[in-house]
């Protein structure tokens, strides 16, 4: 009995080890993918919509990133719905949804961090992150947004937001692969295509 008893503690013991080293293992490859590519557009520091303080970068490194700007009043607003079942469909392949509250479209997201939870929860059942409210445009526009409209970062496809419910899709290095216009669905096949292509490449 006594010799089954210190096998039972000596296994627990090495399983216990082994996933303190897989996490530190981890932790370090997050690591060196944000230092891989410091140059990210999602590595910029923000606030999450509960104001706790998130670096994109380090947060989503070697996920797949949908990044939209959404309103709680917009005719758009609807597509809240396809960004939660794309949520659901992908989150364990490695997508990651983030929304960024903006008020900026003739004032369709007036509310408060915590009314802006309130309707996303009841509304549309959002469990994908979403940051704090912020302009994406003009001076007052965040660092990320400045990021991605400038010819620098966005060659393609640069200039102002249009709309609410603009679309950037970064692929798992952080490096910004596609814009989808605001009309364009979450579940439009161009971006659904996009985004299967980027879960099924590897991080390098």
């Amino acid at each position: 009995m006594k010799t089954a008893v210190l096998i039972a503690t000596f296994v627990l013991l090495a399983t216990l080890a082994m996933n303190r080293e897989a996490s530190a293992a981890d932790a370090k490859a997050i690591t060196a993918s944000v230092a891989a590519n410091p140059a990210s557009p999602l590595n910029q520091d923000m606030k999450t919509l509960d104001g706790k303080d998130v670096n994109l970068a380090e947060k989503y490194a070697g996920q797949v990133v949908l990044l939209v700007n959404v309103a709680s009043r917009c005719g758009l607003t609807p597509q809240y719905k396809a960004l939660q079942v794309l949520h659901e469909k992908y989150a364990d392949a490695g997508l990651a949804i983030v929304g960024v509250p903006c008020n900026q479209f003739n004032g369709q997201e007036p509310g408060t961090a915590e009314e802006i939870a309130e309707f996303c929860s009841t509304e549309y059942g959002v469990e994908f992150d979403l940051l704090a409210k912020v302009e994406v445009n003009g001076d007052g526009a965040c660092p990320l947004y400045k990021s991605l409209t400038s010819e620098q970062t966005n060659p393609d496809s640069p200039g102002p937001i249009k709309w609410n419910f603009e679309k950037f899709l970064f692929n798992r290095r952080g490096e910004l692969v596609a814009r989808f216009e605001p009309r364009t669905t979450p579940d439009a096949a161009e971006v659904v295509t996009a985004i299967e292509q980027e879960l099924a490449a590897k991080a390098e």
